[in-house]
């Protein structure tokens, strides 16, 4: 191998410092102090992203997620205190249902009774055959004594009173009541099952009073006295 090749003539290197040299030692200068500077800020950022960041405790998270969804819980409140409302609202309504009328009794006055029990002794002697002991007669004397109550006892019905049937069919034919069917005129008896309607044989055509003419009361009249007692002079 030639080594002469690799010899370094030191005849080639300048021995004077012109304006030249000083230029490129200038530029080099600037170019090396731009790397140095480039490398400490490279420096300083890698420093400052190796730092770790602020701890965050579990009581901050918890109040954070809670901060970014505040409009939930609100509409929960609304929605329960509205179903609240209306319990309130269906309790009242229940407290304040009118309580059912109670049940009203009339009371009749004897007047009318004690001039119908007046008229029956009057024209049929009512009374007095019914405080009869019957037994200590023969059929034949209580078949005579009742024809008389009877025929009393009709005057005074057909004088004072106006009667007609309930019911227009004739008995022992078959009828059929609708539903709501007035239950003070019809009295239902066997084998009541369901509800209307019922369809049945008429057994009594039943009656009902149209007109009362029963006389007027003077003023003072004692009503209990029924029949006054008699005294024969």
């Amino acid at each position: 191998m030639n080594t002469s090749q690799y010899k370094i003539n030191l005849e080639l290197f300048p021995t004077t410092f012109d304006a030249i040299h000083a230029y490129l030692a200038a530029t080099v200068f600037g170019l090396a102090l731009t790397v140095i500077i480039l490398l400490f800020a490279m420096l300083i950022g890698l420093m400052r992203r190796s730092k770790p960041g602020p701890q965050v405790d579990t009581a901050n998270k918890e109040q954070l997620i809670s901060a970014q969804i505040p409009k939930l819980q609100p509409e929960v409140k609304v929605v329960e205190k509205i179903v609240e409302v209306e319990k309130i609202v269906e309790v009242e309504r229940i407290v304040e249902l009118p309580a059912p009328k109670p049940i009203v009794l009339k009371e009749s006055t004897p007047d009318a009774a004690l001039q119908l029990l007046s008229l029956l002794q009057k024209e049929a002697r009512f009374i007095d055959f019914i405080k009869e002991d019957v037994n200590a007669y023969s059929d034949a004397d209580i078949g005579a004594a009742a024809r008389v109550v009877h025929t009393g006892c009709k005057k005074v019905i057909k004088e004072h009173f106006s009667l007609a049937t309930v019911r227009n069919e004739e008995e022992g034919s078959r009828i059929t009541l609708t539903e709501g069917f007035n239950a003070a005129e019809v009295r239902l008896t066997g084998n009541i099952v369901g509800k209307a309607p019922f369809t049945g044989t008429l057994v009594h055509k039943g009656w009902q009073v149209t007109e009362i003419k029963l006389p007027k009361l003077t003023e003072g009249h004692n009503t209990k006295i029924i029949v006054a007692a008699e005294v024969e002079l």
